[in-house]
């Protein structure tokens, strides 16, 4: 396992104010050379992807948009042994190059690390303590999937058709072929969104959007409900 080469994938959108620095911290993180760092672009309109290639990363542009499509794309663009998804607004721990490969094992191909966030609101302290149970319903897309490539191949990637909830469901899937580990030193992920909205009123959107969809309700619907109870659009 010490050998295999990780692949980071970052899927982005209009992030210039974040993807540089990321990129930097990657690599100071990295306790081995990065193999590679992938920028997925979704068409933004900012300085995302001249900012992230001046930072060294590979920038590719996804035909469509949206993280699950974005994913799958730096995924194909991928080399490496693992593929590690990460959002631009989570910054992994120090050494998380060496905790991924001492996670994976003959029977344990993927997982996630738990989460906390940059705001110390006891709210949030509260939902990132959820983060250390094992069930599926407390997987999220920030505390970043890793998972070797062979499985993610086998099991086929994000499924395209979700604009929602594509990281739990996801997980759900991994889980029917290997045991998936939950590394305990957690990602740090900004709490951004969180103080814009409010901090119990955006839980209250997620819970929400969280319940319609294990009820069967449609991605369009789910995406529409969202983007009307945001203050800030996606």
């Amino acid at each position: 396992m010490d050998q295999m080469k990780i692949s980071v994938v970052i899927p982005v959108l209009n992030e210039e104010e974040m993807i540089g620095g990321l990129i930097r911290e990657l690599r100071v993180r990295s306790s081995t050379p990065l193999h590679e760092i992938i920028v997925v672009d979704g068409g933004s309109s900012d300085l995302t992807v001249k900012t992230a290639a001046a930072a060294g990363a590979k920038v590719i542009g996804s035909p469509v948009r949206g993280r699950a499509a974005q994913m799958n794309a730096g995924a194909r663009a991928a080399s490496g042994d693992i593929l590690y998804f990460l959002h631009a607004d989570t910054l992994p721990p120090a050494r998380y190059d060496q905790l991924i490969r001492h996670a994976l094992s003959v029977r344990s191909k993927a997982g996630c690390f738990r989460l906390r966030f940059t705001g110390n609101h006891p709210a949030l302290r509260f939902y990132s303590w959820f983060t250390r149970f094992k069930s599926t319903l407390f997987r999220f897309g920030d505390q970043s999937l890793f998972i070797e490539r062979p499985l993610f191949e086998k099991i086929g990637g994000f499924d395209e058709g979700l604009i929602v909830m594509e990281d739990q469901e996801i997980v759900r899937r991994i889980r029917q072929k290997t045991d998936f580990k939950i590394i305990k030193e957690p990602v740090t992920t900004s709490s951004r969104k969180y103080e814009q909205e409010g901090v119990y009123r955006l839980q209250f959107i997620f819970m929400i959007v969280f319940t319609l969809y294990y009820f069967g309700a449609r991605q369009e619907t789910l995406l529409h409900l969202y983007k009307t109870l945001m203050k800030r659009v996606l």
